[in-house]
């Protein structure tokens, strides 16, 4: 059975936590460092990442144990918060990250809170995908080896490098479980740095 954690620190976890175990993976709430040995996918759920960060900093083994299981073909999936926590930069205003993904986010670029939205974007081939952004970052840059899955008009929004996969929109919100799939199937068939597929 394939081992997904959640870093259940803080966010919206439990419903990754939810769905991944609906398709039958073993999805452990992830709350120390250690527990990375034990996994093959990691997923840094949305929520607050200032406060996520400052929550990783109080136990200081959290960034290199994040690192090392990246640099061990670890799968990570970044959500909102967790997008903006593995891009390579990030503005408005600009804030620490795991710098593992080469693109650039502006952060809450979709609005305050109230301004929260769900709808339908659609994948690379063109086939809908629903979507729910909430205070979700706006990807401004895209690397040479990083594929662009999904769209929401002219925005990227779900992307993929090598053992990475990031979305601006909250996956886990919606009632469509591809996104999930795709992650987990690629958990199964590692890819090459800037390879992809499509669930």
């Amino acid at each position: 059975m394939t081992a997904v954690g959640t870093l259940a620190l803080q966010g919206d976890f439990a419903a990754h936590r939810k769905r991944l175990a609906a398709l039958g993976a073993s999805a452990p709430e992830v709350r120390w460092p250690q527990q990375l040995e034990e996994l093959d996918g990691l997923v840094i759920p949305g929520g607050e990442s200032t406060t996520l960060l400052h929550l990783m900093d109080r136990e200081p083994g959290w960034w290199p144990a994040v690192e090392a299981f990246h640099r061990r073909g670890g799968g990570i999936f970044g959500t909102c918060a967790g997008l903006i926590l593995l891009a390579r930069r990030v503005r408005h205003p600009e804030q620490r990250s795991l710098g593992l993904l080469d693109v650039d986010v502006d952060r809450n670029a979709y609005g305050r809170q109230v301004d929260s939205s769900e709808g339908f974007g659609r994948w690379a081939d063109g086939r809908p995908l629903e979507m729910v952004f909430i205070r979700a970052p706006r990807i401004t840059r895209v690397g040479d080896g990083v594929d662009v899955l999904a769209w929401h008009g002219d925005d990227p929004v779900l992307v993929a490098q090598g053992n990475l996969l990031a979305a601006s929109f909250h996956p886990e919100l919606t009632t469509d479980d591809s996104v999930h799939r795709l992650f987990l199937a690629r958990l199964a068939t590692p890819l090459a740095d800037g390879a992809s597929s499509v669930a």
